[in-house]
């Protein structure tokens, strides 16, 4: 063999080795922006209970999203992207710190809740690691624009978790006054400073926008990361949307919240465009979950098709969310990626464009999913299991297109709470490559499925509890004494 043979054939086996290393996140890879390439800036546009059916590129016939099809036809579509947990406090948890939610101990509130209400005594604790943290270190500019809902502390704050910019509100657009006397007037944040209460929310999507795009043409010569996080469509029945798109879609006051979230999008798209940084700017867009009972099947609501389920369950329409990303040159335009990815891996996934390492000394759930929109040799997905959780428990596990739903181990969630959880329920395995309505139970005929899935079960309960049951590897949120309402 001749030394180009050979070189060829050394250079074949150690891409073959690095794809797998990747893959299966056996190295923590840091060698993208390694002096060879300009660290991208990142722009993560965060939707509040959008479903996945609800976007013109994800099969929506009743919303008029062009800006968002246009990014789809530039970019990717992930078809497979779950949130780690079917409502918003856990969810974003896990987006900041690339961990399950049940990990980092906001699963939960202080007093056994789904989601962190007005004056927490409870947490995000700032001894985690956060993403914007460890851009930070690598020298990018940072801010939140839009909601946070992970403590509303000062401690806990976005300004103390790693963004140099605050401007949003603290909690969601539905947790005001008026449906709880012992809340304060729903502020509006600029960093750490109340600059109204009670905020006007039919304004607040233009404030986000043009304080975004402020921060886009400031940071465009220095790597940056913007997470925008909508308050649209939200919790209400009827969002809150601006004057000039009230009335306008056919899909009634939610539709006129996914249009003026589209809107949106194209202000940050055209900032990019007309800035000439679109080579160097990877932009993503999602969902914290599905949209939940009540906004969602039909004319003038939400919509999760083609699956089952709502926002605040653990059907794949409760946590499987649509995925669109997009960077010009690096991710092939008008592609579909199916392999299951979640919001856990967006840190790791950051982390390594920006040439730096995800944090030792502790566990990270995430993965790096470059490989997956690079399209590099096909990858797969570097999730060998999903688990779903609600809350603090453990519902279904999820490897390759099986998808077990479990017995639970109590009837915490029972009848009284239906209409919330699914409640206790038998075994019940599904096929999703078949059957993503979820009705048929397979169980039966795949035996030995089953009992690999239910070990699986009993590892992460080991690992991260399940209802009364412990975790062994956690990491605790931090509670505070007396905590005091934010005021102006």
């Amino acid at each position: 063999m001749c030394f180009n043979q050979y070189r060829v054939k050394k250079r074949f086996v150690a891409i073959i080795i690095e794809v797998l290393l990747v893959n299966f996140n056996l190295v923590s890879c840091n060698s993208y922006s390694d002096g060879k390439h300009e660290k991208p800036n990142f722009i993560f546009i965060y939707a509040d209970n959008l479903g996945y059916g609800d976007l013109g590129c994800f099969g929506s016939k009743l919303n008029r999203t062009p800006h968002l099809d246009n990014m789809a036809e530039k970019g990717m579509c992930l078809t497979s992207l779950y949130s780690s947990s079917p409502v918003c406090t856990p969810s974003r948890a896990s987006l900041m710190t690339g961990c399950y939610a049940q990990r980092v101990d906001m699963h939960l509130n202080e007093n056994g809740g789904w989601v962190l209400f007005p004056v927490s005594s409870k947490g995000l604790n700032p001894e985690e690691i956060t993403i914007a943290e460890i851009l930070k270190e690598r020298g990018y500019s940072t801010a939140c624009i839009g909601k946070w809902h992970l403590g509303d502390q000062p401690e806990f704050l976005p300004i103390n978790q790693g963004f140099d910019y605050f401007y949003g509100i603290p909690y969601s657009e539905d947790m005001v006054a008026s449906k709880n006397p012992h809340w304060p007037a729903l502020p509006l944040l600029k960093n750490d400073r109340v600059i109204e209460a009670p905020v006007d929310l039919t304004t607040t999507t233009r404030r986000y926008v043009r304080e975004a795009v402020s921060f886009i043409i400031k940071n465009k010569d220095t790597p940056f990361f913007l997470y925008f996080a909508h308050n649209l469509p939200g919790s209400e029945s009827i969002p809150t949307v601006d004057e000039s798109f009230r009335n306008k879609s056919i899909n009634g006051p939610y539709g006129d919240a996914i249009e003026e979230i589209d809107w949106s999008v194209g202000e940050i798209l055209n900032t990019v465009k007309e800035l000439g940084i679109e080579e160097k700017t990877i932009i993503v867009f999602t969902s914290d979950n599905g949209t939940p009972k009540g906004r969602a099947g039909g004319s003038g609501g939400g919509s999760n098709e083609p699956f089952s389920g709502k926002g605040y369950d653990t059907m794949e329409g409760g946590m499987r969310v649509p995925g669109i990303v997009t960077w010009q040159g690096k991710i092939t335009p008008a592609s579909v990626n199916k392999e299951l990815c979640t919001m856990m891996d967006w840190l790791p996934t950051f982390t390594y464009l920006a040439g730096s390492q995800i944090p030792q000394g502790r566990v990270i759930d995430g993965k790096n999913i470059w490989p997956l929109l690079s399209d590099y040799q096909n990858a797969k997905s570097p999730h060998e299991v999903f688990y779903y959780y609600m809350m603090d428990q453990l519902q279904a596990v999820r490897e390759g297109e099986w998808k077990l739903y479990l017995t639970p181990i109590d009837n915490k969630y029972a009848e009284e709470n239906k209409n919330k959880f699914y409640g206790p329920r038998k075994l019940k395995l599904i096929d999703l490559s078949k059957d993503i309505k979820e009705e048929n139970d397979v169980c039966e005929q795949n035996p030995a499925v089953v009992k690999r899935l239910l070990k699986q079960a009993e590892k992460i309960r080991e690992e991260l509890g399940d209802s009364n049951q412990i975790g062994k590897q956690i990491r605790f949120a931090k509670y505070i004494d007396n905590p005091k309402p934010l005021l102006k």
